[in-house]
Order: C-alpha cells, then structure tokens, then sequence
C-alpha cells in the first residue's frame, strides 16, 4: 500500500540535536530571548539562504554578544536511536526510506562524517533544497523527486506543525514519540495527530 517512508532525522531518527539550551547556558541567556534573536535567521539558515558565519554575525550584532566561535557546531552531538533504525531497516526490506529534515550545513556534514545518514536511500536537506518544514513545497518537493503520490507515502516527525502540513497535502502523518509507540502507529490504520 506504501511506497515510501519519510522520516525526520533531528528527535526522531537522530537524538541530542537541539543545541538551544546548551547555548542558553553557555551564554547565560534566557531561551525565550535567545529564540526571539534568532528565529528568523535560523529559517534563512536552515533553508540555505545565509551561512552559519553570517548567523552568528547577526545573532552577535542582535544579542550584543561577541561570538568567537560556531556554538552551533560546537555543541551539536547527535546519536543514533538505534531503536528507530531498526524500524528504517526492517521498512527497508520492501519499501523506499529517505530522510526529509531540516537541517544545517554543520550538522548535515556532521551526521555525513559520521555515516548517520547511510541507512536511507536519499536524504532531503532543507539547506540544499531551499525549502523547509512546514512549507508545502518541501514535501511536495520529495514527493516529485521520488515519483510518488501523496496517497501512498508516510511522514514521521517529532514536530505537530510538520506532521499537520504533511497531512493536509494527504501524506499519512505519524507525530513521533518513540519508538514503541512508532512500531504500533505503521502496524495501525490511522493514528489522528490532533
């Protein structure tokens, strides 16, 4: 009945990738603070629009902070769920798997270097595609490069927002909360999100 699994890498595949709390501290800053800094250049990053220097730049001239350093990269330190990769294996056996993620340069070379992405048949990175979640574009984007119709494709992510903007283009949607419940929610009909 499906074709192709799309799986998010970032609290889904690959755990310990939010490094926002780690830079919080780092730089004794309130988070909500911190985001309000960077959020929309964070979108311009992760779609490629702008380089991890020119986020920092901007982030030091908006904090008033001085960065010497990528605290992106410095604090990024992904680990496989080997739970979740098992899972991708076995859907490996009779379907197409790929990574839809929205990342950074850094950490996409990261999980590169590390052959965390060698498990899926082609990685989607929101940085090289221009495009990011929850933009329609970005799954319709996979969905054309992959020749396959909405109907018969599966979306995981952590993120309601993704998983929702998955399912109004008619992409079955599953909102990851580990593995467990991942295993039940493919072996089940329909799992509803909201």
């Amino acid at each position: 009945m499906f074709e192709l699994y799309i799986f998010d890498m970032g609290g889904v595949v690959s755990q310990n990738t939010n490094v926002a709390p780690e830079i919080a501290a780092y730089l004794d800053f309130n988070g909500t603070k911190m985001i309000e800094y960077a959020r929309d250049d964070f979108i311009a990053l992760t779609t490629g629009t702008i380089s991890t220097g020119e986020f920092t730049r901007r982030f030091a001239a908006k904090s008033g902070r001085t960065l010497e350093e990528d605290l992106l990269t410095r604090f990024f330190e992904p680990e496989l769920d080997r739970d979740v990769v098992a899972i991708i294996e076995g859907l490996k056996r009779q379907n197409r798997v790929v990574a839809g993620t929205n990342t950074i340069t850094p950490h996409y070379e990261l999980h590169l270097q590390k052959g965390d992405y060698e498990i899926f048949d082609a990685v989607y990175a929101s940085h090289l595609m221009g495009l990011a979640k929850p933009d329609p574009a970005f799954y319709t984007y996979i969905l054309d490069q992959e020749r396959c119709s909405p109907e018969q494709a599966v979306f995981i992510d952590d993120v309601q927002a993704n998983v929702q903007a998955a399912e109004t283009l008619g992409i079955r949607s599953l909102l990851f909360t580990g593995a467990e419940q991942l295993k039940k929610d493919l072996n089940s009909p329909v799992r509803t999100i909201g």
